[in-house]
């Protein structure tokens, strides 16, 4: 069934939002771009002047996906009992808030996580990490030589977490069991993180692609 039609104003980013609509529904591949267009109600020529391909319109959902989870990963540590909140609740909060828009999301979330996506805007949830793990090292939270990595693993534990249960691999009574689940997978992350270890030579995709070098990552070299 075609939409109403589309006459002007961000073509684009309508395609998206139509796309975003049609993986809720059917997943990430029960859809074509040709269906993406009659929902816009739109001609399957007029999105190829924006996408070359589905597989294109796949990549840039994924990026656009991945920048808003980063975003609304950013103001959950936020609010984590206000601006002043110990780095920590921060860190619970960003945990909790990334298990809740996965359970949430699912299919939206398999996509963005999916092999290959165009580079999100900011902010990417790997820098948002990486920014309350630098918060806790400054706070004393963490030692300096603790911080290299410590994104790695805090990320493989929480999206491990999120996975688990959006796959029905484990089950918890409601949404305050999986906040308490969250929480303690990231205290218990965090204090491993403090016991004396090898560093992490761990590297993100995300920074390789972008060239960004963050604080306290394990990017370099080896000396």
């Amino acid at each position: 069934m075609t939409g109403r039609p589309y006459h002007h104003g961000d073509l684009r980013g309508a395609l998206l939002d139509a796309a975003e609509s049609l993986v809720r529904e059917r997943g990430a591949d029960g859809w074509s771009l040709r269906e993406v267009s009659a929902r816009v109600g739109v001609s399957p020529s007029a999105a190829y002047h924006h996408f070359a391909s589905r597989d294109a319109l796949v990549r840039a959902l994924a990026g656009r996906v991945l920048a808003g989870l980063g975003d609304d990963l950013r103001h959950a540590a936020a609010r984590a009992r206000g601006q002043r909140a110990d780095p920590l609740r921060r860190l619970v909060a960003l945990g909790r808030g990334y298990v809740r828009w996965t359970l949430a999301e699912p299919a939206v979330a398999a996509l963005a996580f999916g092999p290959h996506h165009d580079e999100p805007g900011a902010p990417h949830p790997h820098d948002v990490l990486c920014a309350e793990l630098d918060r806790l090292v400054a706070a004393g939270g963490l030692s300096d030589a603790a911080r290299p990595g410590a994104e790695f693993a805090f990320w493989a534990a929480v999206h491990g977490l999120a996975t688990l249960l959006r796959d029905g691999l484990i089950r918890l009574d409601g949404p305050r069991a999986v906040d308490r689940e969250a929480e303690r997978l990231v205290r218990a992350v965090l204090t491993g993180l403090a016991e004396p270890s090898h560093p992490s030579r761990a590297r993100s995709a995300h920074t390789e692609r972008s060239g960004v070098t963050t604080t306290g990552t394990s990017g370099g070299q080896e000396g």
